[in-house]
Order: structure tokens, then sequence, then C-alpha cells
């Protein structure tokens, strides 16, 4: 296996290893996303085999899938400081495996009409367990890609981080249109809608391989030799996150509010919101967002690549200042049937796509190596459980309330304004280097790199 010392920068990363890198960072992204995607799309089933058969029922299945991101916070507090102590990759073969064990565990779970009450309380536990572990996946696997990849070159290869996400979506998300489409209303009620979940097993333990396969990145190898002081900051990690980095963790979690009412609104809440509020057959309400998805695809390794030419921060402004302007819009032409919701959704996809295509090289480029991990899953899943995973049921929940279909555009454009507030105030990192203990894209950090490059 090619590999760098521990004092490489992450230019010198052979290609081999750093290809490797991606699949492995990629993989557990796409196990995360392959959940995501299996829920989404079998919301309406799961609501009739664990939940009791009344007009409520897909309020609280959307409610066990917004329960999950009460737990990721808790799985940032846990995971991000153990991943900046012992490692990344450490950390990131346990989550993978709690991830997709409870994923599994929710298709072995018994019917609402033969165990009562206990089966959505087993689906909340797994909910729970599912987000306590992704509280320190997503954190993890962007913080492991963006250590490894070429500086010059990190919106490109960090773009395939959340090529994961749409691939392991839409992989899940066609996997219930497949059996939706040609299994009975009973053999899908009775077998056919665990079949998904079951799936995620396997995936799970290919995903731990592959992770097993790759050695820690060169930037955390390279302050692991500081040990000592590298301890002593890990035991106060949290007065440091909250006191010295408080402002990019303010700063962080606009953008995570932005980005993730955007994404689960458009993603996990689309099928559901479709055909119960808009009224578009089931077949079209679960092929509009696959369609879409697969157009952003096609694109986000070219726009990750134009954010290494352009910059992360003109490309979020952008985004941002797009979305305000054209999601209502689009919102009502959605409504006008199946040609136009297509459009209207790739249209909002693509506009999306320049924050999705460069989370991963803008989130880890602005913490120091020492609280990367812990900085990056404590600000961003706090943040996303209040304002992202909740988006589906809370949007949900105002269309039943006020009888307005347009509240997810609305709900959308705040969350935008959040954001582009926080974008006007990002330090533009594109090109810096990772390495060290001082904030990228800083005077004090271009100092301490060229004494560590001196150094070595």
């Amino acid at each position: 296996m090619g590999s760098t010392s521990p004092t490489a920068d992450t230019k010198d990363v052979d290609p081999a290893v750093l290809k490797r890198a991606i699949g492995a960072s990629a993989m557990g992204n796409a196990v995360e996303w392959f959940d995501y995607g299996i829920y989404a799309y079998g919301a309406t089933v799961i609501a009739r085999v664990l939940f009791p058969d009344d007009t409520e029922a897909v309020i609280w299945t959307l409610l066990a899938f917004a329960v999950s991101f009460v737990m990721r916070p808790l799985g940032g507090i846990f995971w991000g400081p153990l991943g900046d102590k012992i490692g990344r990759k450490k950390v990131l073969a346990m989550t993978i495996i709690l991830m997709a064990g409870a994923t599994f565990c929710v298709g072995l779970l018994p019917s609402y009409s033969s165990v009562g009450i206990l089966a959505p309380i087993l689906l909340y536990a797994l909910r729970m367990i599912q987000g306590f572990s992704t509280g320190g996946e997503y954190g993890g696997a962007a913080t492991f890609m963006a250590e490894y990849a070429p500086d010059n070159r990190r919106g490109f290869f960090g773009s395939f981080l959340e090529f994961g996400t749409l691939a392991g979506f839409n992989l899940g998300a066609l996997l219930m249109v497949g059996l939706t489409t040609f299994l009975s209303d009973d053999q899908l009620i009775s077998w056919g809608w665990r079949v998904p979940f079951l799936i995620a097993g396997p995936l799970g333990l290919v995903g731990m391989y592959l992770r097993s396969k790759i050695e820690d990145t060169p930037v955390f190898r390279e302050i692991e030799k500081q040990q000592e002081a590298v301890d002593e900051k890990v035991t106060d990690k949290f007065k440091d996150l909250l006191t010295t980095y408080l402002p990019v963790m303010l700063r962080l979690s606009g953008l995570v509010i932005a980005l993730n009412v955007v994404n689960y609104t458009l993603l996990s809440y689309m099928p559901t919101y479709l055909e119960g509020a808009i009224g578009l057959s089931k077949t079209g309400s679960l092929w509009v967002p696959i369609i879409g998805q697969f157009a952003m695809m096609a694109i986000l390794p070219f726009v990750g690549g134009l954010s290494d030419k352009v910059g992360r921060k003109p490309m979020w402004l952008a985004s941002l200042i797009a979305l305000i302007v054209l999601t209502i819009p689009m919102y009502h032409f959605m409504s006008q049937g199946f040609p136009q919701a297509i459009i209207a959704f790739a249209v909002l996809g693509l506009l999306y796509t320049p924050q999705l295509a460069t989370i991963s090289a803008t989130f880890p480029a602005m913490f120091p190596t020492h609280v990367r991990y812990a900085g990056l899953a404590l600000g961003y899943n706090v943040a996303t459980s209040l304002f992202g995973g909740t988006a589906p049921a809370a949007n949900e929940a105002l269309i039943s309330a006020t009888g307005d279909n347009m509240w997810p555009a609305y709900y959308m454009v705040g969350a935008c304004v959040v954001g582009l507030v926080a974008a006007f105030t990002m330090i533009e990192t594109k090109g810096e280097s990772l390495r060290g203990t001082e904030l990228p894209g800083t005077d004090e950090a271009h100092a301490e790199q060229a004494a560590l490059s001196r150094a070595t």
C-alpha cells in the first residue's frame, strides 16, 4: 500500500491511497443516505405496518425520522473528541457498523398488529441509535476526505462524498420504487418493505472493510506526534470550542441550517409532499426526486472542481441568493403537474448543488486539526438536529395546521436567509493547507505551516 510520511503534506499522497480514502469516506455516507432513501420512500408503508391505523400515522412516522436527529448532537459530543484523540479511521469503522446495524434491525421489527405499541417504540429506539452513530459519521467522513485530498483539489475530491450521499439515497429510493411497483399490496406490507433495510447490513460490512484498509490521514498523523499537547487539548475540548471557536461554530451552524433544511425538504420530504399536498400520483411522486438527483449527481464533481478555481464563498453566496429568489416560484410551478414538478425539482436541485458539492471542502477547513472532528461533528449535528432532520415533520405539520401547501418553500427561503448571513462572514479557504493548530486561511496558520514545512 502506498503511504506518506507523517509529516508529508496532503499533496504528496499516493493516488491509489487517495482513491481508497475517497471510497472509504463516500461509502459511509452512502450507507447513511441509503437508510434515508428507504425511509423517505417507504414512509407511508412503514406508517401502515408499525403504527396504529389513523390519520396521524404518517406524521408519527416522520417524527420517527426526526427523532434520530435528537441523538446526533450527543453522537457528535461522544465521537468527535474521540476522533480527534484516537484518530479518524478507528471512529469511522465503529460508526458505520453501528449505523448499518440499526438500519438492518428496522427490517426485523414486528408489526403493530402483532405487538401493539412496542412496534413504534422499537422503531424510535433504533432510529435513536442510528442518529447517535450518524453524529460521528458525517463529520468524520468529511474530515477524513478533506485531510486526504490535495489542498488545490479539495473541492473536486470532496464532492465525491456527496456523490455517495445521492447514490445511497437513490439506491434506497429505487429499491422502494421497485418493490412498490412489482409487489402486491399484501406482499409489500407483509415482507417487501423489509428487504431494503436488511440490505444495509452487508453494505455496512463492505464500508468497514474499505475503512480498515486505509491509514489515518496524513494531517492527523502529523499532529499525533505531539500527542501530549493534543491530549491536553482534548480534555478541555468543549471549552475550546465554546470559547475560542464559538464564532466559527455559529458560522458553521448558519450554513448548516440553510444546507440541511433545503436538503431534507427536497430529498426526504418531497415524495410525501408531492403525493399528499399536491395530489401527484404515487408513482410520479416517487420518480420526481430520483430524476432530479441523478441530474445533481452528474454535475457534482464539476461544481466541486469549479470551487477549487473560484473559491467556496462565491459558490455558497450564488447558491443561497438564487434559492431565496427562485424557491417560491418553483414551488408554484411544481404544483401544476408531473412534467412541471420534474423541471422545478431539477432547477432547485441544481441551484442547491454548489452548497452540496463543497461541504467537504468548506466545513472541515473552518477548524484547526486538533478540534476539527469535534468542532464539525458538534456544530453540524446540533444545527441539523434542530432544523434539518425536523424539516419533513415540521413542513407536514405546518401544512396540516394552515392548509397552505407553500410552507416548504417559505421554510427553505427562511433557512437560506440565515445561511446567507453566515456565508458573508466566511473565511475563504480555497487552496489552504489544513495542517496545524491554527484556523486555516489566517495569517497565523500561514506562519505555522511555513514553520512545519521548514521542520520537515
